[in-house]
């Protein structure tokens, strides 16, 4: 019996130098393992703070940027109402083109008949100036 008493220690020396550093390391690593868990915890508390006030300046830019779209809607109907009275407004000119394309005509037979008178008065001149020679003749014998 002494003898299986001195087995049983020397196999339970041999558990304890065996199990309990094992506890031990086992209680260090659960130990770690608490703190990284509750600094996660910390960390992800105050990431859902910031989330939050993010979310409400976010929610405030969007309700901005809704009323801007919405100016905007406003805006483009406003536009589209003027591009459309513009297309009325040039419709109106048509008549005006055809009137203006009769004027252009015109002008161009005014311009035909200015240069023919021109045409004639150099002539005129011409001959006036071939008729006026033997007047300085006789114009040397009048007393005025």
């Amino acid at each position: 019996m002494d003898r299986l008493s001195m087995a049983f220690e020397t196999s339970a020396r041999r558990w304890e130098l065996i199990v309990y550093p094992s506890l031990f390391a086992f209680i260090l690593l659960a130990a770690y393992g608490f703190y990284l868990i509750f600094s996660l915890a910390k960390d992800i508390h105050f990431l859902a703070l910031s989330v939050d006030s993010n979310m409400n300046i976010m929610s405030s830019n969007l309700m901005t940027m809704t009323d801007s779209v919405g100016q905007l809607s406003a805006n483009v109907r406003t536009m589209a109402v003027s591009v459309e009275s513009m297309a009325q407004d040039v419709r109106t000119l048509e008549p005006m083109l055809t009137s203006m394309d009769s004027m252009e005509e015109s002008i161009k037979t005014m311009t035909h008949a200015t240069y023919n008178i021109q045409r004639d008065m150099h002539s005129m001149n011409y001959n006036i100036h071939d008729a006026s020679r033997p007047m300085t003749f006789w114009n040397s014998f009048m007393p005025w």
